[in-house]
């Protein structure tokens, strides 16, 4: 019986094809945006994680500047960190693996007749060590070359392919403003970061040449610090606080002047919003399967209203008020079954081309998907109910007076 119901609610639908098309357009709408935001959500969210575990979870980065709400004890002007900082902290804190300074302005650079906006960052061999960023091309800066400020630089695979296609690079000098230096490495390629940022676009210095050719000052903007594979980065944080506040000269009672920030709690901050942003989108998205119903249900009120004289044959020869309310619930559901069924076909299509776009995983969850669907189905039946129930209603005797 249910299947000869199938059979009459199918041929129902198909003896309206482009009124069903029309009518299911909502729910196909519905079902792809949830699927495509959930799954690019997620898939965003995925590339946060990666990214940050390319950096390393064990990071930390302290950087001048107190928190913005200050209080009267505060100081109003952070001042920047020097070396003897960044050995302090690798010599007195036991949980520290390494640390390293890290200073960071924009340049041109110059390379015959081929120039390219990029920045340039002043550091160390340990930046390198601390973050896992290995030279796959040439070699670190030599021990010698830190320490008296050589011209010598390390380009990141966007600068080479700008400056010098796929050739090598090295011993080759490249003029950076006012200053000339020597190409010795080449960093492995990284791509863009979870901000959308090229992480190759840059030019390493060593730290000491920085400061004295580009910056013009012995300050360093940042100190990454590299926590022990067994120790905890929320019992480094203490001791880093405890540490900067004794040589920053910070009286009991001030706020500090400098911030620490541990890249698990970037990490989590990132996944937080972007779960949020998807959940709202998605809500917004959902809400175009509550208008598709409203179509299914209207469309149906149509039909049922059409096929008054039909409906009161059927009751006239013997069928049931029930099988009456079957037919036309089944119909319904049907409608919303064959629009879900499009919209994941859609959904999945238009999330695979965003993340191909935007270069994040493509991850399409199997719950999402199947919940999208029986969403649809469950619209089909609140929505295909008072029609149905319309029709199963219905007097033979009027019914078959009706032109």
């Amino acid at each position: 019986m249910i299947w000869e119901t199938i059979r009459l609610a199918v041929q129902a639908i198909f003896r309206n094809t482009m009124r069903s098309i029309l009518t299911v357009l909502g729910i196909v709408i519905g079902v792809a945006a949830v699927i495509a935001m959930v799954t690019v959500g997620e898939g965003s969210s995925s590339q946060v994680t990666a990214d940050v575990e390319k950096l390393g979870t064990n990071i930390l980065m302290l950087m001048p500047g107190g928190d913005e709400q200050r209080g009267p004890g505060s100081r109003s002007v952070a001042k920047a960190f020097k070396l003897k900082d960044v050995d302090a902290i690798i010599e007195q804190i036991s949980s520290v693996e390494t640390a390293a300074p890290y200073a960071q302005s924009s340049t041109t650079a110059i390379y015959g007749a081929e120039s390219l906006k990029t920045s340039v960052v002043g550091t160390d061999n340990r930046y390198l060590l601390a973050v896992d960023w290995p030279v796959v091309m040439g070699r670190q800066f030599l021990a010698s070359e830190e320490n008296s400020g050589k011209s010598v630089c390390i380009l990141g695979e966007t600068v080479r392919q700008n400056l010098f296609g796929n050739t090598d690079p090295i011993g080759e000098t490249v003029r950076l403003s006012t200053l000339t230096c020597e190409v010795v490495g080449l960093l492995e390629a990284k791509g863009a970061s979870s901000f959308g940022t090229d992480q190759d676009d840059v030019i390493g210095l060593p730290m000491k040449t920085f400061q004295r050719r580009v910056a013009g000052s012995t300050d360093v903007s940042m100190i990454y610090i590299a926590v022990r594979d067994d120790q905890s980065t929320a019992r480094a944080m203490i001791e880093i606080e405890a540490l900067m506040r004794e040589r920053r000269r910070i009286n009991e009672g001030e706020d500090d002047d400098f911030n620490i920030m541990d890249m698990k709690q970037i990490a989590s901050m990132l996944t937080g919003i972007t779960n949020i942003l998807t959940g709202l989108l998605s809500a917004v998205a959902a809400v175009s399967l509550l208008v598709g119903g409203i179509g299914i249900m209207n469309i149906m009120l149509v039909s049922v209203t059409e096929r008054t004289r039909e409906i009161g044959i059927r009751l006239a020869v013997g069928a049931q008020a029930s099988q009456v309310l079957m037919q036309f619930l089944v119909e319904a559901i049907v409608l919303s079954m064959i629009g879900g069924l499009i919209g994941i076909i859609l959904g999945l299509a238009l999330a695979a081309f965003a993340s191909n776009l935007m270069m994040i995983p493509f991850e399409p969850n199997p719950m999402v998907v199947a919940g999208a669907f029986l969403f649809s189905m469950i619209v089909g039946i609140i929505f295909g109910y008072f029609p149905a129930r319309r029709a199963a209603k219905l007097d033979p005797i009027d019914a078959l007076r009706h032109q």
